[in-house]
């Protein structure tokens, strides 16, 4: 990170699906500042005007009065489809921030806070929390990692050369349909009331059932994303895999399964190591990995 950098202060911001949390994040260690972190709910389904404020609400309570605003940076890590270089959201039919479809977010964050729209990033959450797991974790720069979010949808991401970017696997073919739809917390909730008739409230409830549905389940999961982590590892020959998201809280029950579905014997699995935290860091990390970028484009070289 350049001198220019140090001198500012940064904001990591993730937005999900019925919450926001922020945190201050250490530019030289791309850590959490002890005691920094803030979270509050959302209402995805309200009006515009609500949920915007909501969000300004946060990001100032990071501001002090004394604050140079011009000194100020915010990464945000925001669930898609977004144009994250505009700031304009194009959510729409997805049962959260329909109300925000085709509005400005970067300028209506920025008139409400008084942060210049400049230091205000966007980025994809899963591309925000594979980058916050590599810097993190300091994988060295020559080596290939890939991403993979299970939660109520099924992120993706790549990551070498200091850059990461989403590469949106979640629509790649699978059986009768697309892989979101085998690996994602509806498809356990689906296969459960297929085999129970009982709704299922969420994965980590699965393992306080009859340990033979359990098994069945996870086998059955375990299968799906091994299958589609190999074709993964294949095209991007990768060296490791980073699984988060809160699926991947359970990842003692379907490891073998899946592992055994990857046909590499050299690629490392790793479960996260930074959870929530990583779409933070990640967000708030990402003007180190802009300066890259602008410095490949000037030089002429090709980041992969």
């Amino acid at each position: 990170m350049s001198e220019n950098l140090f001198n500012y202060k940064f904001i990591g911001v993730d937005i999900g699906g019925s919450h926001i949390t922020a945190a201050l994040i250490s530019p030289e260690q791309c850590t959490i500042d002890a005691g920094s972190k803030v979270r509050r709910r959302v209402d995805a389904k309200g009006d515009a005007v609500s949920i915007l404020k909501t969000w300004a609400e946060v990001l100032n309570s990071f501001i002090r009065a004394d604050d140079n605003k011009h000194l100020l940076k915010v990464g945000i890590a925001m669930p898609g489809p977004f144009d994250y270089q505009k700031g304009i959201s194009l959510i729409k039919g997805l049962n959260k921030y329909d109300a925000l479809y085709s509005l400005d977010i970067r300028e209506a964050l920025s008139s409400a806070t008084g942060l210049e729209p400049s230091n205000i990033l966007f980025r994809n959450d899963a591309e925000a929390f594979l980058h916050g797991e590599v810097i993190f974790g300091k994988i060295p720069s020559n080596v290939k990692v890939i991403g993979v979010t299970l939660g109520t949808g099924l992120g993706s991401a790549v990551s070498m050369n200091s850059i990461t970017r989403d590469v949106f696997r979640a629509i790649t073919p699978m059986y009768e349909s697309i892989a979101e739809e085998y690996i994602s917390t509806r498809w356990f909730q689906k296969r459960f009331k297929e085999l129970t008739g009982r709704f299922l409230i969420d994965v980590e409830a699965l393992l306080s059932e009859d340990e033979l549905i359990k098994s069945q389940l996870f086998a059955e999961f375990g299968k799906n994303l091994g299958l589609f982590l190999d074709s993964f590892v294949s095209d991007e020959n990768a060296d490791i895999i980073i699984i988060g998201g809160n699926i991947a809280r359970c990842l003692d029950y379907f490891k073998e399964e899946m592992l055994g579905h990857i046909s590499s014997p050299d690629v490392q699995v790793r479960q996260s190591i930074l959870w929530e935290n990583a779409a933070l860091i990640g967000a708030a990390c990402s003007y180190h990995e802009a300066e890259e970028l602008a410095k490949t484009a000037n030089s002429g070289s090709k980041v992969c």
